[in-house]
């Protein structure tokens, strides 16, 4: 399993940026909604693993509800 690392910069004018590792597709969208909370993001950058169709095996055993 890859590992995955979620990275939160804050700079001194209160400006946050939020970098995200081993995420791949759908996962990736699913977890920087949830540091996002009610926020909007001002620039989003899509990686080209957002687009891979690589999907961790938890990830498939959650979606058939195992």
């Amino acid at each position: 399993m890859q590992q995955k690392t979620i990275t939160v910069v804050i700079d001194q004018n209160g400006d946050s940026s939020v970098d995200l590792e081993g995420f791949a597709g759908q996962g990736c969208d699913k977890v920087l909604k949830d540091f996002q909370g009610d926020d909007h993001a001002k620039v989003q950058r899509k990686k080209a693993a957002f687009y891979s169709t690589a999907v961790d095996s938890r990830d498939q055993h959650l979606k058939s509800g195992q």
